[in-house]
């Protein structure tokens, strides 16, 4: 029972590795060929090796650790050699132990600086690699953004300017609600695959870059389903023999149809 609740408390990337592989399944099966199933097939390489590097910072680096902590442990030796040095003063000369007290204060600063350098050294490393990737995410995600930039609610209801012939079919209202559906999905998942970097892994300014990544993708959905909402209430406005007339004669136009 325990073991169950657990599983609850943490996000597993494996499955969200097989969502986002389901909702390429599902762009695929209905808007074959289209550019957003080409953002979230990249999505997915995206997920799948997230796993990989959410394993790599999340475990402890032998190597880094012990390096770090031997230098530590060698200026600590050498600032143990200037503290016998220091002894040598007569420190009933006022003006020597002044001149001793100063230097041994700004060893004890600058030592204290290097060890900690050194200890935040893997965080270091492991935080430049991790903020790389939620760079790469929060890109994604104004792609996906573009994509449905161009999906007017109205232009499923109104005729259009002539367009190029090669020019893809327009959508109805049922597919541009469905891609914009998958538009707010592939969204919702960069969110989560950003989540991932801070599951095991505590760090101020990660935590603060993921959160950045989550109100983007947050602010983008809800345009998206503000389009949804009003796709909804033109359908039910427009009668439907009127909708299937203007979808059938209109040819089509830079909104409203599959990218390409």
């Amino acid at each position: 029972m325990p073991e169950m609740a657990a599983k609850y408390r943490r996000l597993d990337p494996q499955q969200i590795v097989g969502t986002v592989r389901a909702l390429q399944d599902r762009i695929k099966e209905r808007f074959p060929d289209s550019g957003l199933g080409k953002v979230v097939s990249e999505l997915l390489g995206i997920a799948e090796e997230t796993v990989a590097r959410t394993q790599w910072i999340q475990k402890p680096h032998l190597p880094l650790r012990c390096g770090a902590a031997l230098l530590s442990l060698a200026i600590l030796a050498l600032l143990a050699g200037l503290i016998v040095k220091i002894r040598q003063f007569q420190f009933n000369d006022y003006t020597n132990f002044i001149q001793a007290l100063e230097a041994s204060l700004s060893s004890v600063v600058f030592v204290g600086a290097a060890i900690l350098f050194l200890v935040s050294w893997e965080n270091r490393i492991k935080r430049s690699r991790a903020l790389k990737a939620i760079h790469e995410l929060r890109a994604l995600a104004h792609i996906v953004d573009l994509h449905q930039l161009t999906k007017i609610p109205e232009s499923c209801f109104a005729p259009g300017p002539p367009a190029a012939p090669e020019a893809a079919r327009p959508l109805t209202p049922f597919e541009l609600t469905r891609y914009l559906d998958y538009c707010s999905e592939s969204l919702a998942l960069i969110s989560k695959i950003a989540a991932l970097y801070v599951q095991g892994f505590q760090d101020s300014v990660l935590l603060d870059a993921v959160d950045d990544v989550e109100d983007l993708t947050s602010s983008f959905s809800q345009k998206i389903w503000q389009k949804i909402t009003i796709v909804e209430y033109l359908t039910r406005s427009v009668p439907l023999e009127e909708t299937s007339r203007a979808g059938a004669a209109r040819p089509s136009s830079d909104a409203g149809i599959l990218p390409n």
